[in-house]
């Protein structure tokens, strides 16, 4: 969750990783200078059976002894969709598809069955249908926490808050558990109230189940990355550190060690963990930091690698036009293809209306010159008043362009407030602006206050006559 980046997520931030009832990953955003902490990056390069393994097995098993029954198929997709988020991987969710469908074509109307498959289709983002799904669940089992989050998710992609926080609240009524703490945490963050986010998602690590290493470990790396966000770095990381402790490998962990670092000038540590993260999963928000990171550092030819990357990340996904928001957002930031990055967020915004998207949309139009149409996205991506550097950034430089100068010193003020080193390259060009507008301003100011002096010689034309 940028404060997500990603996000958000984010969100970020922020793919769309959930779990068996629908829990999101989201990036965030983070800042600040703090001391290497004791625990170090360490390569533990096993391959010992993952939870996701063992519950494959467990389910193959079942659906041997069970072929007719659509309980083993459902264990069987909840498998994959585990393993999908321990490895990154959607080739897992695909296959968790077609255990579905094996399932429903026993039993078409069992609600677990349809529970797992609106949670599957909110990893494709077919969130219009995700929802629609979790509704059919919703008449005929009303009392289903997990359908209430499965529909919490749907509505804040789709950017229907008012809605998502009614149905987040029916949630945690029903049953107080991690999940519902988590979504109160993101939609609390999401609305500017990171002290709630934090109080919240505080519960939700206490209530995870420890015996899900995955889980547990993703509700620590949500925590880690809001109390950076709100400026508590030293143990901001130090979640992160005790994730990595618990699973060394854990991708989400190795990028958001590897931002921390990087938020704190510790370039050559931030560059291990993000390669560390890369070789576990290859995500483009990865490809784009490490490339970044290449560039402050001045390595051209691996920048140009990384950079290379994200274009053929998304072009051989599983599941086509998962990261197309980071692939428009990345090509605006370095001014490549415009075109076809405005093209891609006009075909998202048709069908979401969350706040990401409006701030990319808005971000390639800007980078379009036009400006008008950018000032009326970025106006539907601030609407909540999400302490987001990044939302605040483009904001700033929209504005500017807009002739809003006022404007546009106020929120490059939030963004550089927010987060100094929200992103490698481009918070250096958010100081740059934000100190041309002071300069121009002081000047303003000065001009106005300069005092109206007669001057005591004869004009010109006294002179003459």
């Amino acid at each position: 969750m940028s404060t997500k980046t990603l996000v958000m997520i984010v969100g970020i931030a922020f793919v769309l990783i959930i779990s068996f009832v629908g829990m999101r990953a989201l990036s965030t955003s983070t800042s600040g200078s703090i001391p290497t902490l004791a625990i170090q990056p360490r390569d533990d390069r096993d391959n010992r059976e993952t939870p996701g393994d063992r519950r494959i097995k467990l389910a193959e098993a079942r659906i041997r002894n069970f072929p007719t029954a659509s309980e083993g198929y459902n264990q069987l997709a909840a498998a994959y969709m585990q393993k999908a988020r321990e490895t990154g991987s959607f080739d897992f969710n695909t296959k968790a598809e077609s255990a579905l469908n094996q399932s429903l074509q026993l039993d078409p109307n069992d609600n677990s069955t349809l529970t797992l498959h609106a949670t599957l289709l909110l990893t494709f983002h077919r969130f219009k249908e995700a929802l629609a799904e979790a509704k059919r669940v919703q008449q005929s089992a009303p009392d289903n926490a997990e359908i209430y989050g499965v529909m919490t998710d749907a509505l804040v992609e789709l950017g229907d808050y008012p809605e998502a926080i009614k149905t987040a609240q029916t949630m945690m009524n029903l049953r107080p558990d991690a999940a519902a703490y988590s979504r109160t945490s993101y939609l609390r963050a999401l609305h500017g109230d990171l002290e709630g986010a934090i109080e919240a998602m505080r519960v939700a690590v206490k209530a995870a189940n420890p015996s899900n290493a995955e889980n547990a470990c993703w509700f620590r790396v949500y925590l880690g990355q809001e109390l950076i966000a709100a400026g508590n770095k030293v143990e901001g990381e130090r979640e992160l550190d005790i994730a990595l402790e618990i699973l060394p490998n854990y991708h989400l962990a190795l990028a958001a060690k590897g931002k921390a670092r990087a938020a704190a000038g510790d370039f050559e540590q931030a560059i291990d963990f993000y390669k560390r993260a890369q070789t576990r999963v290859p995500l483009p928000e990865t490809a784009i930091a490490l490339g970044d990171l290449y560039t402050k550092v001045g390595k051209q030819d691996e920048a140009r690698r990384q950079y290379a990357l994200v274009d053929f990340i998304e072009r051989t996904s599983a599941v086509g036009s998962t990261y197309s928001r980071q692939l428009a957002l990345f090509w605006s930031d370095h001014d490549m293809k415009l075109d076809e990055a405005l093209e891609i967020m006009q075909r998202e915004r048709e069908g979401r209306a969350d706040i990401y998207t409006s701030d990319a949309l808005a971000w390639c139009l800007y980078k379009k010159g036009k400006f008008s149409e950018a000032e009326t996205a970025i106006e539907q991506a601030t609407r909540l008043g999400t302490r987001d550097a990044r939302i605040f950034y483009h904001a700033g430089l929209i504005y500017d362009a807009a002739g809003d100068q006022r404007r546009a010193s106020r929120y490059l003020k939030l963004a550089l407030n927010v987060d100094p080193s929200f992103d490698l390259l481009q918070s250096a060009v958010a100081k740059q602006k934000l100190a041309q507008l002071n300069s121009s301003s002081t000047r303003g100011v000065l001009d106005l206050q300069r005092p109206k002096i007669k001057d005591p010689r004869p004009s010109s034309k006294e002179v003459s006559s």
